[in-house]
């Protein structure tokens, strides 16, 4: 992954998904990005996967607690991670997390002797993400959530649109957002590249837009992060 070339002190942890999806579960064509991974498309030989089943219904996030299990004990493994960075679906998650690790009593099975598995995160990088409709995951991130938050919405993307992707944007009280010009994927462009990397080492700096010409919708961010980052 050309990120993890252009950051190699950081430390990334890559999750898979507990979810081998079925042609049953999966959505029509045109909703597929919901559960791709970094790429635009899925691996040839490998099964698919997603961190939560919805067979069209989108209300519904089928095997979510299954997932949030699998990550809590991810994280209490860890002794700390500063961030968390995901795509589509995978940024839903990112952000469900961010919330919930700041008011774990919203979901009492991740309590342990009164406390969280793991602090609050420093930062949450969400890429193609939306709020979702499902009971559980929105309790998660209502009314809102603190954690700083880098949006990173595609103005071409008929996957996830602009507008749906505002429904995340505005749960996030500590938000930033920054526009490509393409569709349902990572940017991965050498500027792109260089950005993500620098707001990795400080979300809490003034690190440039990717665009040249970007006014960005940034609010005060926290402090400096470390390694490793959770993806």
């Amino acid at each position: 992954m050309a990120l993890r070339q252009q950051c190699p002190e950081v430390e990334m942890v890559f999750i898979d998904a507990p979810h081998v999806l079925q042609p049953v579960d999966l959505p029509a064509p045109s909703q597929m990005g919901y559960f791709a991974g970094f790429d635009s498309e899925p691996p040839s030989k490998e099964p698919q996967r997603g961190w939560w089943k919805t067979q069209n219904v989108q209300s519904i996030a089928a095997g979510l607690e299954v997932t949030l299990a699998l990550l809590k004990n991810v994280l209490k493994e860890q002794e700390k991670f500063d961030g968390v960075l995901g795509f589509s679906q995978g940024a839903v998650l990112a952000a469900l997390l961010a919330g919930l690790l700041e008011r774990p009593e919203k979901y009492p099975s991740w309590f342990e002797d009164g406390k969280a598995p793991h602090p609050p995160f420093e930062f949450c990088i969400a890429v193609a993400g939306y709020k979702p409709l499902d009971p559980l995951g929105a309790s998660l991130l209502t009314p809102g959530y603190n954690t700083p938050t880098l949006h990173i919405v595609g103005n071409n993307d008929i996957i996830v649109t602009p507008e749906r992707s505002q429904s995340l944007i505005d749960a996030s009280i500590n938000g930033r957002v920054e526009f490509h010009e393409g569709g349902h994927f990572v940017p991965s462009k050498s500027a792109w590249r260089k950005f993500l990397a620098d707001y990795m080492r400080n979300p809490s700096g003034d690190v440039p837009s990717p665009n040249k010409s970007a006014a960005n919708n940034k609010l005060p961010l926290d402090p400096d992060p470390s390694t490793p980052i959770l993806e």
